[in-house]
């Protein structure tokens, strides 16, 4: 059995079979919710290592689900959804989603987008203990073994992934960065997700920063982004 515990919630049962069968052919142990509230249960009852959320959810759907889930736990989640605008899968990165899959989709790609997310996850947990440098700013403090970032006066609540993104930048200031080596970096060279998912932390990242130092990550026009703040 694997040791993963996946929550999965959508309210179409077929969903949730063609997941089930596909997880036990991979020995995933799969937990399942049929509506948003549910879902919300069982993060707390069952610990997963990771939840999927269908967005169009009774009771509660899978924003608001995913909204309450991060404001409790650190949990990876990957979003569902049946539209495929890009109002809709930009929100669910902004509300803290680490990837989305449009339907239909392939359960085996599922697996593999669960697979590079846990993977990133062990690897950054095996770094923790690891004593590292304090990256020093003007109105900017970065301390990766403790994984806080200081403006000013205040610690800032980053994500995650938010807080990665922040310090590969930060580790070369001054050095122009593409969209997709942020992504092979913090999320994994076998990261199948979309690019603007950079975009969308970045524009996270400028907006908790905010007047104290939105400006360290500037944009490189048909390139990518830079830290541009000296230390």
């Amino acid at each position: 059995m694997s040791p993963w515990k996946v929550l999965v919630a959508d309210d179409d049962p077929n969903v949730r079979e063609i997941i089930r069968l596909y997880f036990e052919k991979q020995h995933i142990q799969m937990i399942e919710a049929q509506d948003g509230e549910e879902a919300l249960e069982l993060a707390e009852k069952e610990s997963p290592d990771i939840v999927i959320l269908d967005v169009m959810m009774p009771k509660m759907d899978g924003y608001e689900a995913c909204r309450e889930i991060l404001k409790r736990y650190d949990i990876p989640i990957i979003m569902l959804t049946a539209k495929n605008e890009e109002f809709d899968r930009v929100l669910g990165l902004e509300l803290g989603a680490d990837d989305y899959m449009t339907k239909p989709f392939s359960p085996r790609e599922l697996v593999a987008r669960i697979k590079a997310i846990l993977r990133r996850m062990q690897r950054s947990k095996s770094a923790e203990g690891e004593l590292q440098a304090v990256y020093e700013f003007e109105g900017l403090s970065i301390l990766p073994d403790r994984r806080e970032v200081i403006a000013g006066d205040e610690k800032i609540s980053l994500r995650p992934k938010e807080f990665d993104v922040l310090l590969h930048l930060a580790k070369s200031p001054g050095t122009v960065f593409t969209r997709e080596q942020p992504l092979e970096h913090v999320w994994g060279y076998d990261f199948i997700g979309d690019i603007r998912t950079v975009d969308v932390h970045i524009k996270k990242l400028r907006e908790k920063l905010g007047s104290y130092r939105n400006d360290c990550i500037q944009t490189v026009w048909g390139v990518g982004y830079k830290f541009g703040v000296e230390s």
